[in-house]
């Protein structure tokens, strides 16, 4: 069984005992979170939302907070002696999906 969840702007496609890798949510580590906005439950049978799938619900365990590597962006503007060099790292949060209730 799995579904597709949608969080932080994005779509996943997740599965039971499968860790994910999402944007920064408030929960500290070790605590559980529940994703209500399920678009899509597939596996035995098909259920499709219009959005979203009426009762789902997806469960899932929270890893670890972190940041991903760094991104260097790098602006120029020839002939002027004008650049700008800076760095981004974007925060994530690991869950572990551990059911999914359809």
């Amino acid at each position: 069984m799995y579904a597709i969840i949608k969080t932080g702007g994005k779509q996943f496609k997740v599965e039971e005992g499968e860790s994910i890798f999402v944007e920064k949510l408030n929960v500290a580590e070790g605590e559980k979170v529940t994703f209500d906005q399920v678009i899509f439950v597939g596996g035995e049978s098909t259920k499709v939302g219009s959005p979203v799938v009426d009762g789902a619900s997806v469960a899932g365990t929270v890893e670890k907070q972190g940041k991903q590597k760094k991104i260097t962006t790098f602006k120029y503007k020839a002939k002027k002696n004008q650049h700008t060099k800076t760095g981004h790292r974007q925060p994530y949060t690991k869950v572990k999906i551990d059911s999914i209730n359809a």
